[in-house]
């Protein structure tokens, strides 16, 4: 006789290692797979529901709708950002929610500055191009004295913007819920950063647009753009525009408005491009999925 069923939504999970499973199952609950080892859609994810007891979400869509559906008594985000979760409505149901936001911090950032360094000297592009025979030296930037916008200053954008510092670069950062005091960074508005930044790296929640037309219009040309957090917050057909005029001039996409990914970017030599995977280094997830096994346990007991 087990406690219940647990979901586990990410198609990843356990796949670094079997303990975070193990834990959950080891604790008395039955493991349901996520069998279409992807994303799930609002509507897959209702089908998958009923009998639900705990659920280790990624990005599925947990609308007021979904959750009023669900027999959840607690949910487990492997991640920091929490935009796909309706929390007011969690709350209003009595669905216990954690995260695990200290998990994928250093790997995210890791990945932020390795990619940026990418981009400045081509690293990619040449490599492409040397596989179909051509010997193409390109001319390349240095990181040092870039200055670079952080969009977003948590955990993450706080660990991004400490390793720029110690490569030579300036840091600007682009927070309303820091405190200039706080900071020894300079603390600017999204509109300066466009207009002054080398660099611009996103790593802020949420899944509003913040870079439109009118932002693109605003960066000087040849600005670098990082996404490690929401495709949402980039206006694509605009990024598509300021590509191909040169004011973008490499843009490095770990997060998409659709995944997988199959859209006109793809199109674009500029354009480095990875499948959502900035927390994927080997020991960021499995401690981080070992925390949000432990968080659900916790919440579950706590439900009981």
């Amino acid at each position: 006789m087990t406690k219940g069923k647990i979901l586990l939504g990410p198609s990843s999970f356990g796949a670094a290692s079997p303990a975070p499973v193990d834990l959950l199952q080891a604790a008395g609950y039955e493991i349901v797979d996520n069998p279409f080892k992807r994303r799930l859609t609002r509507e897959e994810l209702l089908g998958l529901l009923p009998g639900i007891k705990g659920l280790i979400a990624g990005l599925e869509p947990l609308d007021r709708g979904v959750l009023e559906q669900s027999e959840l008594k607690a949910l487990s985000r492997v991640g920091s950002g929490m935009s796909n979760v309706d929390m007011p409505a969690a709350q209003a149901l009595g669905i216990h929610v954690s995260s695990t936001p200290d998990g994928p911090t250093l790997a995210v950032a890791e990945l932020t500055v390795g990619c940026l360094m990418n981009l400045l000297r081509q690293t990619s592009a040449m490599d492409r191009a040397m596989r179909t025979g051509e010997w193409d030296k390109r001319m390349g930037r240095q990181l040092r004295d870039l200055t670079i916008a952080i969009v977003g200053y948590g955990r993450i954008g706080r660990k991004t913007g400490e390793l720029f510092s110690a490569l030579g670069a300036k840091i600007q950062i682009v927070d309303p819920f820091v405190d200039a005091a706080s900071v020894s960074a300079p603390v600017v508005s999204l509109e300066q950063a466009l207009e002054g930044a080398d660099a611009i790296a996103l790593h802020a929640s949420g899944e509003t647009c913040i870079i439109d037309a009118a932002g693109f219009g605003r960066m000087k040309p040849g600005m670098f753009l990082l996404n490690a957090a929401r495709g949402e917050l980039i206006d694509y057909d605009a990024l598509f525009a300021a590509l191909a005029d040169g004011r973008v001039a490499g843009i490095w996409a770990d997060a998409h408005p659709q995944e997988p990914y199959k859209g006109k970017l793809l199109e674009f030599d500029q354009a480095l491009l990875t499948p959502h995977i900035g927390s994927y280094s080997l020991e960021g997830r499995i401690q981080m999925e070992l925390d949000a096994a432990q968080n659900l346990l916790n919440d579950l007991e706590k439900a009981s």
